[in-house]
Formats: structure tokens, C-alpha cells, sequence
């Protein structure tokens, strides 16, 4: 039984290395060269669509790589895992609704998105397909997930829900 213990830690030690080797290497925003631009519409209706746009720039003079998983850019609807905190005027968080997919690890070369040379891409989803945003007020919201595709300078951003 200790032994099982022993090799059930190792291997989640092990896992969680490789994930965090794999975005190292392979999703260069760590080190400042992709940036990514979320925005929003300043003002919905409620029950409205709440399109996102969720935008990755290479600001560099090469080709750079990011996994999509934890991004709008995999699945259809763009949401498969909990990749944003949103959270109203009051500090309470919108509640996640979608799919959480389960992954393999290291990410296979599919899941990453190339980004060329001083261009971007952009993708739009809308936020009530993912999260429970059913009252009137202003809502701030901001990508915490670039632990897994490696995205980390992100602005924040925001928009209001009328009735």
C-alpha cells in the first residue's frame, strides 16, 4: 500500500512537470513576446450574447506557439474548460456551466496554434455559453488559465448588463 502511495505522488509530480516543461518550451508569452487583448462590448441586454474577443499578438520578428486547451480557440462554443474569472460589482464569481474536459499530457502538437511574425489571431465566443451572467450590473473579467496555454500578459476587462 505504501509503495502504491509512493508511485501515485511520483506520477503526479511527474504529470505536472511535464505540462509545465511542455509550455516552457513551446508557448513563448512568458517571456513577453504574445500578448493577448480580451474585449468586450461596454453594454449588454440581459440574455444577450456577451462576445468576447480574445486576440493573441506576436509582437516578434519569428513564429510563435501557444496551446489552445484553457482558451477560446479549442472546441465548439470555446469553452471546455473554466478559463476566466468573472465576477460582479459585489466580488462574487459568475458560475462556471460548460464542459471540463479532461487532458493527456505533454499536449499533442494539434494543440498548439501558430501565431506568425508581427501578426495575430483572433477569436470570438459568447461568455453565457460558459458562464451563469443572468443579473444587471458590471461585471469584470479576466483570463486566469496561462498556466496551461502558456498566455500570460493579459489585460482585463469589463462590460455592464442592463435590463
Amino acid at each position: 500500500m505504501r509503495n502504491l502511495i509512493i508511485t501515485a505522488a511520483w506520477l503526479s509530480l511527474f504529470s505536472f512537470s511535464a505540462c509545465k516543461h511542455t509550455q516552457q518550451t513551446t508557448a513563448a508569452s512568458g517571456t513577453g513576446e504574445l500578448e493577448t487583448v480580451l474585449s468586450l462590448p461596454g453594454t449588454v441586454k440581459t440574455g444577450s450574447p456577451v462576445m468576447l474577443t480574445f486576440t493573441v499578438k506576436n509582437n516578434t520578428g519569428k513564429a510563435l506557439t501557444f496551446c489552445k486547451w484553457h482558451t477560446p480557440f479549442e472546441g465548439s462554443g470555446g469553452f471546455m474548460a473554466a478559463y476566466l474569472d468573472i465576477t460582479d460589482a459585489n466580488g462574487e464569481n459568475a458560475q462556471y456551466r460548460g464542459v471540463m474536459a479532461k487532458r493527456i499530457m505533454p499536449p499533442p502538437a494539434e494543440a498548439y496554434i501558430k501565431v506568425p511574425a508581427h501578426d495575430s489571431v483572433t477569436t470570438k465566443v459568447d461568455i453565457l455559453r460558459g458562464y451563469a451572467v443572468t443579473k444587471p450590473g458590471q461585471y469584470k473579467v479576466v483570463y486566469q488559465a496561462g498556466g496551461m496555454s502558456g498566455l500570460n500578459k493579459v489585460n482585463e476587462t469589463t462590460f455592464t448588463v442592463t435590463e
